[in-house]
């Protein structure tokens, strides 16, 4: 480099040759002293390492609605998920570059290769898009986020560090760079680091050449012919942003006609740039321009804390924790504060480094425990900062109706996962509701279904939000299937329909459609439901594809969805499994026995609803009610289902106990295996359907399964043991305890019955208290909204 200034010199003065700022990428130490040299040397221009089709988007770095971490996203125009970010922070010696020029109307640019080359260059992406870089960061202060696959890394940083004496790269570095003092910029030479650094990578680059990356020479040759094309419109006074790895590459003599030759015949893709929000917590990952970074809260505070940067440190920790409800007081801080500096002292560190107040922290705030340290190191030390882009940036037509919903919705878009709970009777939730159901359709993540607390109504609804940055290469992606997330939803619904093969994929993507209010698309999925439906005839489908059916059919009530296409195809597949289930219930396996156990479950339910709400589901009730006393009844059935069979209906009242027990008896007889007497018992009582409460309240149900269980042999006691366990271990622990309790106190009295009228059991009283059921009526017809009937209008 020439034109660099004298030790003890004026720190100002004008540039007379190429001045190249080597920096790594996202380090505090390099963004200051990157500062402190612009203002050194005054350049006519500023040249940054970076995609030159980002040129026309950096005058947006200067608006007060910018907020780092923000990223430069390329994608190619036909094929959105081929893409890449270049991530900035604001303590990323890029950005302030481009923050100083912007504010002293100099000139900023990039001179990296091109996206529409390093997009082409690259893989096809696999299912993280965004994951690979647009180029090929070199290593060390470039820090390399993948290992090529021919030559090894080399890692400049760490053979500069064992070279110094140290055992941690890392360490080394924020000694030497992002620890050094603001002041040392601002009193002696601004070039003293990146002289010295130079000279550090030329002599690495002769020892090691391009470091195990080939592609290197092809990117600094055409940074090399920016260069001299920028030279030649302002003359020597250009300064480079760029990794310390291309310096030398930089500084090299080459001719024009030898960094042409390198880029003749590179492939191309038309490509399109915009600016997106990046987190903090994307940066800590080894992806995008650059490399991950382990702290990037922690070197976003030595960025800012212009002084005391322990001390401001250490008060940010007490915050946090008291914030948590843990005791920490001033105290704890001056002692923290004094602890890190001694340990810097004593391991002969400038200045506290992060290692140092961690143990400081853990010491001294934290007792000696990592538990609250967890939360230090996700809230502070990487942080969850999630950066802003004004309006006037570009963005596919898909994404500016996103954002226009998201601010409608108030829906703001945060990094921080948080629960959404809607209750869809109210119109602002349902259309939040829509919006995040369409955007799952369209295979943008930003809401996962969850868990509701409280009630359980078909009018409620839990998410849990985050955005992630891949978020807008998802968007962009889904923008070919239309300009509104509505009219995409619709048309990506359409094609699926269309494309479906199976029965279930259809039935999932009619519950969506109505999920996510997209009546245009109902039609097509409707024929190719119907379509599907009379050509499949396997009863496992038809088992598996009508409970999405009979709940899309509650949405009628809570979203005003017109249903009753639904409804006749619903009815029509719960008549053919009512005919096809008996003999598919015959010669199955233990595998095959339980996944129709658990189908024979999900049928009745949706019967249930069918009948509740559809017309066409009329007698459907009883006829499944005639199924599950052939599959109750018959010998050839698998136990498991025999014994679900017989609880759905002892449930549902259409069998007696004593004919619940006749059958308990039938399957637990003598002459039954006991591997089946144990697979009816576990459809009978098993899963977390109130089976235990069942035997708890039915102790001549539960004398049969004692007295058979204690009438195993031993040898069979072994085989039958692992299904009783997992029956019983489904229960809850005070279910498990009464139950041990009655099997402890002995069988129950023949011809007694467990409803207090002529044999009293301990824990229940001798006969129903009739006073104290009548005061439980007016709050139950509070609760369920009714109005109570007097009693004499039911004498």
């Amino acid at each position: 480099m020439s034109g660099r200034a004298t030790p003890g010199r004026a720190t100002t003065r004008a540039v007379t040759g190429p001045l190249l700022l080597g920096v790594r990428h996202h380090g505090p130490g390099s963004a200051r002293a990157v500062i402190a040299a612009l203002d050194a040397a005054r350049p006519a221009a500023v040249l940054i390492e970076g995609p030159p089709e980002g040129d026309a988007l950096l005058p947006l770095a200067a608006d007060p609605r910018m907020r780092p971490p923000v990223a430069l996203l390329a994608h190619a125009v036909d094929d959105p998920g081929r893409a890449a970010f270049w991530p900035l922070a604001e303590f990323s010696p890029e950005w302030v570059a481009i923050r100083w020029a912007l504010a002293h109307d100099v000139p900023v640019r990039f001179i990296d290769l091109p996206a529409t080359h390093s997009l082409a260059l690259k893989e096809p992406p696999g299912d993280q898009p965004g994951e690979q870089p647009g180029e090929e960061p070199a290593p060390g202060p470039d820090a390399p986020e993948r290992e090529a696959t021919v030559t090894p890394h080399v890692d400049p940083i760490r053979v500069l560090a064992e070279t110094a004496g140290y055992d941690d790269p890392e360490r080394w570095w924020e000694d030497v760079v992002e620890h050094r003092s603001p002041a040392a910029d601002a009193t002696g030479d601004a070039l003293a680091p990146f002289t010295a650094l130079a000279e550090a990578m030329t002599a690495l680059r002769e020892a090691y050449g391009d470091g195990g990356h080939p592609r290197d020479a092809v990117r600094e040759a055409y940074m090399r012919i920016q260069l001299r094309t920028t030279r030649k419109e302002f003359g020597d006074g250009v300064a480079v942003v760029c990794g310390a790895w291309h310096v030398p590459a930089l500084a090299a003599r080459t001719t024009l006609a030898a960094d042409r030759a390198l880029l003749k015949g590179l492939p191309k893709v038309k490509a399109e740039m915009t600016w997106v929000p990046w987190t903090h917590r994307r940066l800590a990952r080894h992806s995008g321009y650059g490399a991950g970074i382990d702290s990037p809260g922690w070197y976003g505070h030595l960025f800012g804390a212009a002084d005391r940067p322990i001390e401001r440190w250490m008060t940010k920790v007490a915050g946090l924790l008291r914030e948590e409800d843990r005791f920490v007081s001033t105290a704890h801080v001056i002692e923290a504060v004094r602890l890190a500096e001694t340990l810097a002292a004593m391991r002969g560190r400038p200045l506290a480094g992060l290692s140092e107040t961690t143990d400081a922290v853990r010491a001294v705030m934290c007792e000696g425990s990592d538990v609250p340290l967890a939360l230090i190191q996700d809230r502070l030390v990487v942080g969850e900062t999630l950066g802003e882009v004004p309006d006037g940036a570009p963005a596919v037509p898909l994404q500016r109706d996103l954002t226009r919903s998201q601010r409608t919705l108030r829906l703001k878009p945060e990094a921080l996962e948080r629960e959404l709970d809607l209750d869809l009777r109210k119109e602002t939730d349902a259309a939040r509701s829509r919006l995040l159901h369409r955007l799952r359709l369209l295979g943008v993540g930003w809401g996962e279904p969850a868990e509701g607390r409280g009630s359980t109504g078909t009018f409620r609804e839990s998410w849990r939000l985050r955005w992630e940055p891949e978020l807008h290469v998802r968007v962009a992606e889904a923008g070919v299937w239309g300009t509104t997330v509505a009219t995409a939803a619709t048309a990506k619904a359409e094609s699926r329909a269309l494309a479906a093969t199976a029965l279930g994929e259809v039935t999932a993507l009619a519950e969506h459609c109505l999920l996510a209010g997209l009546p245009e698309a109902l039609p097509v999925v409707m024929k190719a439901l119907a379509d599907r439906a009379a050509l499949d005839a396997d009863v496992g489908h038809l088992a598996d594809a009508l409970p999405a059916l009979a709940r899309s059919l509650r949405y009628g009530d809570v979203r005003s969805t017109d249903t009753a296409a639904l409804a006749e195809v619903a009815a029509g597949l719960a008549e053919r499994i009512c005919v096809g289930l008996p003999p598919a219930c015959t010669g199955l396996d233990a595998d095959g026995a339980e996944a129709l156990r658990r189908q024979v479950d999900g049928v009745h339910s949706a019967i249930g609803l069918l009948v509740a709400g559809a017309a066409p589901a009329e007698g459907l009730r009883d006829r499944w009610g005639a199924v599950l006393r052939k599959l109750a009844g018959r010998d050839t059935v698998a136990g498991i289902i025999r014994g679900r069979a017989t609880r759905l209906l002892l449930d549902e009242g259409r069998l007696t106990e004593d004919e619940a027990a006749r059958l308990m008896g039938l399957a637990l007889s003598p002459g039954t295996p006991p591997t089946d007497a144990a697979a009816w018992i576990e459809g009978f009582v098993g899963g977390a359907s109130g089976g235990g409460m069942l035997l708890v309240h039915d102790e001549r149900l539960l004398s049969l399964v004692d007295a058979w269980l204690t009438g195993v042999t031993a040898d069979t006691f072994t085989d039958v043991l692992p299904l009783l366990r997992r029956t019983f271990s489904a229960y809850e622990p005070g279910v498990r305890r009464t139950l041990g309790e009655l099997v402890r106190r002995g069988p129950v009295p023949e011809g007694a019955r467990n409803d207090g009228t002529d044999h009293a059991y301990p824990g229940f009283g001798p006969g129903l208290d009739t006073g104290r059921a009548d005061a439980v009526g007016p709050v139950l017809h509070l609760l369920l909204g009714r109005t109570p009937v007097p009693a004499e209008a039911t004498a």
